[in-house]
C-alpha cells in the first residue's frame, strides 16, 4: 500500500506545484476561471483514452491498446454519417444527439470486443493486435469519409456536451469524472476488477483458479473501446467536425499518462484516480508552457523528461517492493535459526 500512497502523493504535489508556479509566473492569469475551465474541457478526450490504455495494461501479457484514437475517430465518423442520414440536425437536435452518441458508444464497443477476441482466441500479442486494428480502423474511417472531414454541426445538446457548463464546470469534465468514479469502484469492489488484476499479475495462477480468461480479456478491451467511443463523441461535440487523422499524438500521450499514473506494464496494478490526476498534470503543463510562450518542441521535451522521471520513480518503487519482500522472507529464517 505504501507504493500506492507514494504515487498518488507525488501526483498531488505536482498539481499543486504547477498551479502555484503558473499563478506566480502569469500574474494570476493562469488561475483565472476561464483558463481553468478551458483546461478542464480539454482533459476528458485524452483522459478517457488513457484509462482505456490502463485497463489493457492491467490485463497483463504485455497488454496495451494502441487503437484508441483510431477507434475514437472511426466512432465519430461512422456514427456521424449514420445520424446525418436519418436525423436532420436542425429539425431533430435532441434525437440526432442521442443517436450520434449512442452510435459512437456502439462502434467503440464493437471495436474493443474485436480486439479482445483476437487477443484471447487467436493468441496474438496485444501490442501487435492493436497495432493492426489501429491501421484497420484508420483505413475504414478514410474509406467512409473519403479522407475528408465530416461536419457534425452543433445541435444544442451536443454542443452543451462539449462546450457547456454545469455549475461552472465543463459538462465534458463532469462526464469524465463520473466515468472514472464508476470504473474505479468497479475495479476496486467487483469480482471482475479482482479477476482482472489477478489475471494481469499471474496468468498461470489465474488459469489454475478457473478464471474465464477469454471473458476477462474481451470485457476489458470492450470497456476500453467503449471509452474510445465516448472520447470520439466528446471530440465531435467540441470540434463540430470529425476526421480520420484527429489527435495523431494522442496515442503516445495516453501511454505517457498511464506510465505517470504508475500502471505496471507487465499487468496487475493500476488506479483510475492516478490516471485522472496524470491527465490533469499533462494539461496543466501544456497550458503553462503556452502561457509562458514556449514552442511545442519545448512541450515535447517536457513530456519526454516527465516520462523518464516517472519511469525512474516507478523503478525505484519496484526495487523497494522487492527489498521489503526479501526482508520479510528472510526474517522468519533468522528467528528460526536463533531459536
Amino acid at each position: 500500500m505504501r507504493k500506492l500512497d507514494k504515487n498518488f502523493s507525488l501526483l498531488i504535489v505536482l498539481i499543486v506545484a504547477l498551479l502555484a508556479f503558473g499563478g506566480i509566473t502569469s500574474g494570476g492569469g493562469y488561475l483565472s476561471l476561464f483558463n481553468l475551465q478551458s483546461m478542464a474541457n480539454q482533459v476528458p478526450e485524452i483522459g478517457l483514452l488513457a484509462i482505456g490504455v490502463m485497463l489493457a495494461m492491467c490485463a497483463g501479457d504485455g497488454g496495451i491498446d494502441l487503437s484508441g484514437i483510431a477507434m475514437a475517430n472511426l466512432a465519430g465518423v461512422a456514427s456521424g454519417l449514420f445520424a446525418l442520414s436519418f436525423f436532420p440536425v436542425d429539425d431533430m437536435p435532441v434525437v440526432f444527439t442521442i443517436a450520434f452518441v449512442a452510435g459512437c458508444l456502439v462502434v467503440g464497443t464493437i471495436g474493443g470486443i474485436l480486439n479482445g477476441f483476437i487477443i484471447s482466441k487467436l493468441g496474438i500479442t496485444p501490442i501487435l493486435c492493436t497495432l493492426g486494428t489501429q491501421m484497420f480502423f484508420t483505413g475504414v474511417t478514410v474509406v467512409l469519409s473519403d479522407g475528408r472531414a465530416v461536419r457534425i454541426g452543433a445541435p444544442g445538446p451536443l454542443y452543451e456536451m462539449g462546450n457547456g457548463l454545469f455549475m461552472g464546470i465543463p459538462w465534458s469534465f463532469v462526464i469524465f469524472i463520473v466515468v472514472a468514479v464508476v470504473l474505479g469502484v468497479v475495479l476496486r469492489f467487483t469480482r471482475y476488477g479482482v479477476k482482472l488484476m489477478m489475471t494481469g499479475a499471474n496468468q498461470k495462477a489465474a488459469a489454475f483458479s478457473g478464471f474465464a480468461h477469454t471473458r476477462i480479456i474481451v470485457t476489458t478491451y470492450g470497456i476500453s473501446g467503449l471509452l474510445a467511443g465516448l472520447s470520439g463523441a466528446i471530440i465531435a461535440a467540441r470540434n463540430v467536425n470529425v476526421k480520420w487523422d484527429y489527435g495523431t499524438t494522442y496515442l503516445l500521450v495516453a501511454i505517457l499518462i498511464a506510465v505517470m499514473a504508475g500502471v505496471k506494464p507487465d499487468g496487475g496494478y493500476g488506479r483510475v484516480i492516478n490516471v485522472v490526476l496524470s491527465a490533469m498534470i499533462l494539461q496543466l503543463m501544456t497550458s503553462l508552457l503556452n502561457f509562458i510562450g514556449l514552442s511545442n518542441f519545448v512541450r515535447d521535451l517536457a513530456w519526454g523528461a516527465m516520462l523518464i522521471f516517472f519511469l525512474f520513480v516507478n523503478r525505484l518503487a519496484l526495487v523497494e517492493h522487492f527489498a521489503v519482500l526479501f526482508a520479510s522472507m528472510q526474517s522468519p529464517r533468522a528467528s528460526k535459526s536463533q531459536s
